[in-house]
């Protein structure tokens, strides 16, 4: 039995073999093992990953929040993040946030070694996510399943096309 206090996870003493194995359904390259730490203490509202990407792997897919905010902290390893349309080398001690700006992001690992490092972001449960590589918006409404639609099949309108033009002749009430 464990003398830690419920809010203390000792990396350290974790089994690899207990990380949730996690692929993108919809990218191949895509190989994540991730242990969730914050709910190891009870944490509910922030959400925070030591995660490992193997060697020629990808950590999902490239994609933009628009409510979530999240970040990754390299800890071992080098790796290749997408940040909006830059590819950019990281190392151990690189820091990376990603606010609800709709800057595309995503994680490889060119090898040869595992790519290291932690990741955390909100746990709102709604999100509305653009996918552009896969020409998909993810949208999420905090019940665990992912709804992908094709962007090419969304209408979108902006809110001046909803206000009547002034000779507009509406009934008065």
């Amino acid at each position: 039995m464990s003398t830690n206090p419920k809010h203390l996870v000792r990396t350290r003493d974790l089994d690899a073999a207990e990380a949730l194995h996690v692929r993108h359904p919809l990218n191949p390259a895509s190989e994540i093992f991730m242990t969730r730490l914050s709910d190891r203490t009870g944490m509910t509202k922030l959400g925070v990953s030591l995660a490992r990407v193997p060697p020629g792997k990808e950590a999902f897919v490239p994609h933009a929040h628009t409510m979530q905010e999240e970040w990754v902290y390299i800890l071992e390893g080098h790796g290749l993040v997408l940040v909006g349309d830059r590819v950019i080398e990281v190392g151990p001690g690189d820091f990376l946030g990603y606010p609800t700006d709709g800057t595309v992001h995503h994680v490889a690992n060119p090898g040869p070694g595992d790519l290291v490092f932690l990741q955390g972001g909100e746990r709102s449960g709604s999100e509305v996510a653009r996918f552009p590589t896969l020409g998909k918006i993810g949208l999420s409404v905090g019940d665990g399943v992912m709804r992908f639609v094709d962007e090419a099949h969304v209408e979108s309108l902006p809110f001046e096309a909803w206000l009547a033009s002034p000779d507009d002749s509406t009934p008065s009430r």
